[in-house]
């Protein structure tokens, strides 16, 4: 029997809509699908994605994880045993009950990973068994500018996974767009082609970036930063804008908190001195401040460039107020901001109410790094919920425990125990800072349950590993998380068992079935009935919402902060952040030079005589996935390291060497790729490297000690963002040299 079925594809963030053709069960085409609104807005077309391209190799490839698998010999051994979901389901679960009644439902963990996975059934589990420590990525990729957004407009801004350059009859309404350490040309199609748009239209593109990408040459202004000092130049921005008085008065008088606060803070960061902290001449701050304030309104985007300092949040709030006080916000042309879904959010599944006070205030790191925990949620949420009725967010986005103190909780027993981890679609031996202690924490569990599609470096160390159904063989209803208001549909495009062949499963399908085997409440059946009932308000089941184009985005209705006032303590925009100031921390961004660079660690910088920053994404990968897929992998076979070439050449390094790198942590092998769009005193590394077809067993780990950057980052408390916890990436010191060829 052949079918076609309206499928989003979650290979990457751009949840692209496809048409998936099948054939008895079996993958036979995907192609775009034209009846999507969004379709337009996509070039090249979607079936020209390499992603998207290898998903059949990826649905049918032979390491595939298809059946429950159990530990049977040591721990990083890679001896196996098949076994039924039920059995391992019960196991689990008796597991997880003996560490629950042992030592307290606190010392149950979890992770997750890249925000594709259904983060509202971690939450739910997790409220209801009574823990507070689920960890995972957020805290340095999505969370950091939601939690900020939040906290000074009472809700986030929707360009964070995209940039809409909006037009009108008469023109283009947008006049500007500035980014900030993100390169759409690899990340997603649509964002990429929304800048390309942009700039055909004569829309004004300022790029800040330490090296030179494919969106900086493209753009009217590059500032090439050097890193770490974001906040520095968006504060000398906001003194140019003030100092010569290019703010939005009206908006300003009317609508902001704290302008004169902000304006003694200014002061502090004349272009003439900040020129000397990031390498970019005063005149050249001053234009472009200037650029901003004629070309508006016009939205400024952040990536994980600026997510991956030590001062993000800082810098991530001196970014929302060069928005606001250029009154960008809630116009035409300029930052949107959405509201809540029409439907019931997925926040609102995830028993937030269950989890008592005594167990949130067990919440690891929440009383250190507040912002995105526990104390910072209760702080905002209130104000939140006053003008828009619910919460803004999941615990998965504004509700974690700090990782790196969990972890180290796993290793020492303090403060207290942490005895298990279900990590679903995630893995911390490549996605988290300081890999050593990531492996010393997971070899320490009593438990560890990984669920995915591949045996990775993480699921190696595993006592069960579970096989997690991808995209295509589950449905999804999408709300951005729970922070917008447009509503995106797939169906289930092809079965997730084959009698035989696999048996994979839905993150719903799991949590439920541990949850019930704990005394759990679930009352939904399957993925299906949880759509239903979300989309109750909208008095339609998921099946007629499929039916009718599987897509809602309602009229955008601007200024409406006019009527409700904004969602914060004064109903304004907070410049001057009371919740910032509430939760004991600076009110406004105030510049601070990381904790290991050649200003700030001189005598170290003498053996590590060059910065290393790394994260930024490069196709046709996504962060630490597809390297097993042939089509994929054969376009991007080798780890690479930017290198200018003059740095390079000094240390007698051939464009294509293999080179060590080496940084106070650890040491590891890449590449070398000549790039004169770096400076000489930068070198920038590729995270995500593991090797699947290196074995799974102990000491090779697929790999993972080979070239995977996070062998030499830091995850140190002390070095973390001072709000979120958030681990630095692009602000670190190394060496290298060229590597023996044997």
């Amino acid at each position: 029997m052949q079918e076609s079925k309206r499928a989003v594809c979650e290979t990457c963030h751009a949840r692209c809509r496809v048409v998936v053709h099948s054939e008895n069960g079996r993958l036979i085409d995907i192609e775009e699908d034209r009846s999507f609104p969004l379709v337009d807005n996509i070039s090249p077309p979607t079936k020209a994605c390499i992603r998207l391209r290898g998903t059949k190799e990826f649905t049918y490839h032979p390491d595939r994880i298809n059946f429950p698998l159990k530990r049977v010999g040591d721990k990083g051994e890679g001896k196996w045993q098949r076994i039924s979901w039920d059995q391992a389901l019960d196991e689990i679960a008796d597991q997880l009950g003996e560490i629950k009644s042992n030592y307290g439902a606190e010392a149950i963990s979890s992770s997750d990973g890249t925000g594709r996975t259904r983060h509202q059934w971690i939450d739910r589990f997790h409220n209801l068994i009574g823990s507070p420590n689920h960890v995972g990525i957020n805290t340095i990729c999505f969370a950091p500018c939601i939690g900020t957004g939040v906290t000074m407009f009472g809700w986030p801004l929707r360009h964070r996974m995209g940039l809409t350059i909006e037009k009108g009859g008469d023109g283009t309404i947008t006049k500007s767009a500035m980014l900030i350490g993100v390169n759409p040309s690899q990340t997603t199609l649509r964002m990429w082609k929304s800048i390309l748009d942009a700039k055909e239209l004569g829309v004004k593109i300022i790029v800040i970036d330490p090296r030179r990408t494919k969106t900086a040459e493209i753009a009217d202004i590059w500032l090439q930063v050097r890193p770490g000092t974001d906040t520095a130049l968006l504060m000398s921005m906001i003194n140019v804008i003030i100092e010569e008085k290019l703010y939005d008065k009206d908006f300003v008088e009317n609508w902001c908190h704290g302008f004169d606060k902000l304006t003694e803070r200014a002061r502090e960061y004349p272009p003439e001195k900040v020129a000397d902290i990031t390498w970019i001449p005063a005149e050249r701050i001053r234009e472009t401040a200037r650029t901003l304030a004629q070309y508006r309104p016009g939205p400024i985007v952040n990536g994980m460039g600026l997510e991956h300092q030590t001062n993000s949040i800082q810098g991530i709030q001196a970014k929302f107020i060069l928005s606001a006080i250029l009154g960008n916000i809630d116009v035409e042309g300029g930052e949107y901001i959405p509201g809540p879904p029409k439907c019931i959010a997925d926040v609102q599944l995830g028993c937030e109410e269950a989890l008592t006070a005594e167990q949130k205030a067990k919440q690891l790191g929440a009383d250190r790094f507040k912002l995105l925990s526990w104390p910072g949620r209760q702080a905002i949420e209130p104000d939140v919920i006053r003008v828009w009725g619910q919460p803004w967010a999941g615990m998965r986005v504004s509700a974690f425990a700090h990782t790196p103190t969990v972890l180290r909780a796993m290793s020492t027993g303090k403060p207290y125990p942490v005895k298990a981890m279900l990590t679903n679609a995630s893995n911390p031996m490549l996605n988290h800072a300081n890999t050593k202690g990531v492996y010393k924490a997971l070899k320490s569990l009593d438990l560890y349950v990984v669920m995915d599609f591949w045996m990775t470096p993480s699921a190696d160390l595993a006592d069960y590993v579970l096989p997690a159904a991808s995209w295509i063989e589950r449905p999804c209803l999408f709300i951005q998380h729970g922070t917008d208001d447009s509503i995106r549909g797939g169906e289930k495009a092809l079965p997730s068992t084959m009698p035989g062949e696999y048996e994979r499963r839905t993150e719903y399908d799991y949590f439920r079935g541990l949850g019930t085997r704990l005394g759990q409440d679930w009352p939904w059946k399957n993925d299906e009935e949880t759509f239903d009932y979300m989309l109750q308000p909208m008095k339609m089941t998921f099946k007629e919402f499929m039916d009718s184009g599987g897509h809602y985005s309602p009229p955008r209705v601007y200024r409406k902060y006019e009527k409700t006032g904004f969602g914060t303590p004064t109903g304004k925009v907070e410049l001057y952040s009371t919740t910032f100031e509430k939760l004991g921390y600076d009110p406004l961004p105030r510049y601070e030079e990381s904790r290991e660079n050649p200003i700030s660690t001189p005598e170290l910088a003498e053996e590590y005589p060059l910065m290393l920053i790394t994260g930024g994404k490069f196709l046709p990968m996504f962060h630490s996935e597809h390297r097993q897929i042939e089509s994929i992998r054969k376009r991007h076979p080798h780890p690479l390291a930017q290198v200018h070439p003059k740095t390079a050449k000094k240390h007698d390094i051939a464009n294509g060497d293999w080179i060590w790198i080496e940084s106070p942590r650890g040491r590891i092998r890449m590449k070398c790729q000549y790039f004169d769009g770096i400076s000489p005193q930068v070198v920038h590394a590729e995270h995500g490297w593991w090797f699947p077809e290196l074995p799974g067993e102990e000491p090779w780990l697929h790999g993972v000690w080979e070239s995977n950057a996070n062998v030499l980052t830091d995850d140190d408390p002390d070095v973390c963002n001072a709000m979120t916890g958030g681990w630095p990436l692009r602000t670190a010191l190394c060496k290298i040299e060229k590597a023996k060829q044997y």
